[in-house]
């Protein structure tokens, strides 16, 4: 068993002042694969006071110091990939294919992409031509904690610590308890790329331990968190006593409005996107709204496709779908499901217990629940799990009601060939982000949600002006430019 008890602070790999031990379980076999330790306040306030001395020389270093640093950090990430893909798929079960190349490949394609979005940061330009002496100047928000889940790990620590880094901030990362072991992966990529010392620290920990600890710090200037809708409102409580930005990118539960006239492979896309990472996406479109003309080939189709779907260890090659990430996350999926059938959806496909065959590991079954209305737990709630609820609704009014009826607004997508409605649509839905046809968002897009879903965006020019301030100047000085 790995042991991986230490913390990463001020440039150096230190045992825990106040740490206690936790295993980390791999899902797949329910077995410990490594030993972490919970950092307790005193390796916090150690992390912070890093962070906060490193904090002026890094805010105004050279912005093409800070660029030459991330480039770095992309050519390390790619030289340790297999070693992050074989982390991620043992500590959340991701499937090996899948840790390679979406796992990791999300980090890859976020350092890229903001590499590209860093050309169009301005840290001082000139207010404009009617007042030639003001300037507007973006500084570093100053020191941020990062708080990061379980369920994509590179992605979510890449577009935190990625735009933190060219903004000037320093910073104290702390991944996930449940998976811990690819943000130690991390840690030694920005290590060996040469980060200066206390820029990026990293302390393990739990939510009401070191979370807490973060967002109530006064040293700590900014909170990013991505994670669950109840945990984001008790970090933005907890961090509102010292009045420090809070981002938060939260839960959604994504309506997939299928039209009469959607093209023939909507419905799979549906299905396979929503099964995708074992369901545990906060973008998956986990409520499929189908035109009543088509309504009854879609369930049918959709409970083929989750009948097709296998389930398998991590560990393996192919297409399945691997575990449920732990087994509190398994006893939830359980209880969703059971509360599915109590309320009365019609179960097509899945259901309770782990598939046939399979006495270990936390593997749920796919699951297709027909004749789901809005008002159902199952539609409401996000289960987080490889669990799809079919509601059918008569015309577009109606479909975007249903879709709206939500607390959350992450994602939502359209499948039609009808453009104009794919634009009414794209602008009647209330989300962060709107997907159509199976057409994914380009590089650079913001992502991000509102309602329950959060507040502020992550990649791009938007993910790098969130951990940015904007200060207003006049009397500049031009000649002394």
């Amino acid at each position: 068993m790995l042991d991986k008890r230490q913390f990463y602070i001020n440039g150096t790999w230190c045992d825990p002042i106040a740490g206690q031990d936790l295993d980390v379980i791999d899902p797949s076999t329910e077995e410990a694969c490594a030993v972490i330790s919970l950092g307790g306040e005193a390796d916090t306030d150690m992390a912070v006071a890093a962070a906060k001395e490193a904090l002026p020389g890094w805010m105004y270093s050279d912005p093409g110091e800070r660029l030459d640093l991330v480039k770095r950090i992309l050519e390390e990430y790619n030289a340790r990939a297999e070693d992050m893909a074989q982390a991620i798929s043992q500590e959340m079960g991701a499937p090996i294919d899948l840790a390679r190349s979406s796992q990791v490949g999300a980090g890859t394609w976020h350092i890229s992409n903001f590499i590209k979005a860093f050309e169009h940061i301005r840290f001082i330009e000139p207010l404009g031509n009617h007042a030639p002496d003001d300037r507007i100047i973006r500084e570093a928000v100053g020191v941020c904690a990062l708080i990061t889940p379980w369920n994509w790990p590179m992605n979510q620590v890449t577009l935190k610590v990625i735009p933190a880094l060219l903004a000037g901030c320093t910073m104290v990362l702390k991944p996930s308890e449940i998976a811990p072991l690819s943000s130690i992966v991390w840690t030694e990529v920005m290590d060996a790329a040469g980060t200066p010392k206390g820029v990026f620290n990293m302390v393990n920990g739990d939510g009401p331990g070191v979370g807490t600890q973060l967002s109530g710090h006064r040293d700590v200037d900014m909170v990013s968190f991505t994670g669950s809708t109840r945990a984001g409102i008790a970090i933005s409580k907890n961090a509102a006593e010292t009045l420090k930005r809070v981002h938060l990118e939260l839960g959604g539960k994504g309506a997939n409005l299928i039209f009469a006239d959607a093209d023939e492979k909507a419905v799979k896309r549906g299905v396979i996107h929503c099964f995708n990472n074992t369901g545990q996406s906060c973008n998956a479109p986990t409520r499929m709204l189908v035109e009543q003309s088509v309504y009854d080939q879609t369930v049918e189709q959709a409970r083929e496709l989750a009948e097709a779907t296998q389930v398998g260890p991590a560990s393996e090659s192919g297409r399945h779908i691997g575990p449920a990430v732990s087994e509190a996350q398994f006893n939830k999926i359980q209880d969703l499901i059971q509360k599915g059938m109590d309320e009365g959806a019609r179960l097509v496909a899945g259901g309770l217990g782990r598939p046939e065959g399979v006495n270990r590991g936390y593997f749920v079954r796919p699951t297709v629940f027909a004749d789901v209305n809005n008002d159902m737990t199952i539609a409401r709630e996000e289960i987080f799990g490889p669990v799809l609820s079919i509601i059918p609704f008569a015309d577009e009014d109606e479909a975007v009601r249903i879709a709206n009826d939500t607390e959350y607004g992450l994602t939502n997508y359209v499948q039609t060939q009808d453009g104009a409605r794919r634009n009414r649509m794209a602008r009647l839905l209330r989300s962060g982000m709107v997907e159509m046809n199976g057409k994914s968002r380009g590089a650079g897009a913001p992502f991000g949600g509102m309602k329950k879903s959060g507040n502020g965006r992550e990649g791009g020019v938007w993910g790098i002006e969130d951990f940015l301030e904007v200060k207003a100047v006049s009397g500049w000085a031009s000649d002394a430019e």
